[in-house]
C-alpha cells in the first residue's frame, strides 16, 4: 500500500510569502502556512513568488522566482553572475541597508544567544568605497565541455562559476586569472577534477599590497612542477612589472584545502610586503594576513583604543597569527605575549617584529587553551587580554582561565556573532561586564559581519 507523503509542498507549484526577516547569512525569511522558508535575494517587507526547492523536517528552501512587492532597500546586482556565485549574498541590497543588517545581527546574536540586554552596540563602520578591497583572491580551476573554467565556486556547491571580473577583487586579478587561462589553453595543461584526484593546475591565488603595490601570484598543483612554467613566468612579469614573487604550490592531497605544505619559488622572492598602518608585514603564500587592509586599520585602531594602555600593562594576544594586532599594541604595551597554534604564522611574526624593530613581544607555538593556563600557573599573567578566535570561538578552558586572572579588560575580535554571544555569556556571567561593541564591515556585499568588543572587570575602575 502506497504511504502518504510527508512533504507539505509540491514542486509543481510556486507559492507566494511575505518576508519577514533575514538570517545572519543574508538569506529572507517568510512562512507558508506556518512552515518557515528561506529564500535567497529576498528582503524583508517584500511579497515574492518561489520555487520550494528543498524540504526537510522543519523548514523548506525557496528559489526566488519574482518580486511581486520590492523593498525600498532593494538595489540592482552589479554583478552579472550574482544570482549564482557563492561568494556574495547581499548585493542586492544597499549598502546603507548592509552595515544596517550586520548591526542588527550581533544585536540579536546577543540577546538571543547571550542574553545580553542594554549592550551598547554602535553602527557598523562601513567603507567610503566599498569595491576592489580584497588584498587576495584563491580562484578554483575546472574544465568542463574541454573548457578551463577559473572563477568561484556556486553557491553551496563546487561548480565553478566562470566571469571576466570580480569588482571586488583588485583589477589585476583579472587579467591574471585571463592570462593563466590562455597559458592552460596554449600548452594543454592538465586541470585538477578534484572527483577523480587526477590533474595538475587547482587553484590560482593572487596577493597584492595595498600600499606597496607588489603582486604574488601563486599556482597550487596536484604535483611537483608545472610544464612550460617559464612561459607563464614571461607572460606574467612582462604584463606586471610590479610582480615580486610567483609561486609554486604543492598539494598533492586528496581534499578541499587549497594549499599545500610545500611551496617552490618560480620568480622573484617567496613573500611580498604591505603596511597596516605604521608596520611593515612580510607575507608568504601561507600567511594569515586580513583580506581588507583598508578596514584592517580601522579594526586594529578600534583595538588599541579598547585596550586603553599606558605603557605599562603586560598583554596576552591570543591566536595571534602572524603579529599584526601584536605590532599594534607593542607601542603602548610594557610587554606583548602572542599565541597561535600555526608553528608557520609564530615565525612570520617573530620576522614581522624583527623588521618592525619591535623589542617587547614575544610568541608562542601552541593552543590558547593550553599555553595561557600553563602560563598563569607559572605566574605570568596578563593587565589586558586580546582574543581573535576563529569562527568556533575561545575554548572553555582557556575562558576559565580568563576568568581565574581577572585581568583589567578584555578586547575580543570576532568574525562570528553566534560564538562570540555565546562567550561573552559566559564571561559575563563570571566578573566580566560588556561595554560596548562596534561592528566593521570587513567584508562588503557578504553577509559576513566583525565585531570588536570592549570587556572590563566588575569593580575596576577604568583608565581613561
Amino acid at each position: 500500500m502506497k504511504q502518504a507523503s510527508d512533504k507539505k509542498f509540491s514542486q509543481n507549484k510556486n507559492y507566494q510569502l511575505e518576508i519577514t526577516g533575514l538570517t545572519h547569512e543574508g538569506q529572507g525569511v517568510g512562512k507558508i502556512e506556518g512552515f518557515v522558508v528561506f529564500v535567497d535575494s529576498a528582503l524583508p517587507g517584500e511579497t515574492v513568488t518561489v520555487k520550494i526547492i528543498k524540504e526537510t523536517k522543519s523548514y523548506a528552501v525557496g528559489k526566488l522566482l519574482k518580486v511581486i512587492m520590492p523593498s525600498h532597500k532593494r538595489v540592482n546586482p552589479f554583478c552579472p553572475v550574482f544570482e549564482s556565485c557563492g561568494g556574495c549574498a547581499v548585493q542586492h541590497m544597499t549598502y546603507e541597508a548592509q552595515l544596517e543588517f550586520k548591526k542588527d545581527t550581533v544585536l540579536q546574536n546577543l540577546k538571543r544567544i547571550g542574553g545580553l540586554e542594554n549592550v551598547k552596540v554602535h553602527d557598523t563602520i562601513g567603507m567610503s568605497s566599498p569595491f576592489n578591497y580584497r588584498n587576495k583572491v584563491q580562484y578554483p580551476v575546472g574544465i568542463e565541455n574541454n573548457e578551463v573554467k577559473i572563477g568561484f565556486y556556486e553557491n553551496r556547491s563546487h561548480n565553478i562559476i566562470d566571469s571576466s571580473k570580480c569588482d571586488i577583487q583588485p583589477e589585476e586579478s583579472n587579467i591574471i586569472r585571463e592570462l593563466v587561462r590562455e597559458f592552460c589553453n596554449k600548452n594543454n595543461i592538465s586541470i585538477y577534477n578534484e572527483k577523480t584526484g587526477k590533474g595538475l593546475l587547482r587553484h590560482v591565488m593572487i596577493r597584492k599590497g595595498f600600499k606597496t603595490d607588489e603582486l604574488m601570484v601563486v599556482l597550487a598543483v596536484n604535483g611537483q612542477k608545472l610544464p612550460q612554467a617559464d612561459k607563464l613566468v614571461q607572460q606574467l612579469t612582462d604584463r606586471y612589472k610590479n610582480i615580486k614573487s610567483i609561486v609554486l604550490n604543492v598539494n598533492t592531497r586528496n581534499t578541499n584545502i587549497i594549499l599545500g605544505d610545500k611551496n617552490i619559488c618560480l620568480y622573484g622572492q617567496d613573500f611580498i610586503s604591505d603596511y597596516i598602518g605604521k608596520y611593515k608585514f612580510n607575507i608568504s603564500p601561507l600567511s594569515f594576513f586580513q583580506v581588507n587592509p583598508i578596514q584592517t586599520e580601522i579594526l586594529y585602531g578600534k583595538a588599541l583604543e579598547y585596550a586603553q594602555l599606558t605603557g605599562h600593562e603586560n598583554v596576552f594576544d591570543l591566536y595571534c597569527g602572524i603579529g599584526t594586532i601584536s605590532l599594534f599594541l607593542s607601542e603602548r604595551a610594557k610587554k606583548v605575549i602572542g599565541v597561535e597554534v600555526v608553528p608557520d604564522a609564530i615565525a612570520d611574526a617573530r620576522k614581522n617584529a624583527a623588521l618592525n624593530n619591535v623589542t617587547n613581544t614575544q610568541f608562542i607555538v601552541g593552543e590558547a587553551e593550553i599555553v595561557i593556563p600553563k602560563l598563569y600557573f607559572e605566574g605570568t599573567r596578563a593587565d589586558v587580554v586580546v582574543v581573535d578566535p576563529p569562527r568556533k570561538g575561545c575554548d572553555e578552558a582557556l575562558l576559565n582561565t580568563l576568568v581565574d586572572m581577572q585581568p583589567q579588560r578584555i578586547v575580543y575580535v570576532s568574525c562570528n556573532p553566534s560564538t562570540l554571544a555565546r562567550d561573552l555569556k559566559f564571561l559575563s556571567g563570571n566578573g566580566f561586564e560588556v561595554k560596548e561593541v562596534q561592528p566593521v564591515d570587513m567584508f562588503p556585499w557578504t553577509g559576513h559581519v566583525e565585531a570588536i568588543i570592549l570587556m572590563t572587570r566588575c569593580g575596576s575602575e577604568d583608565k581613561k
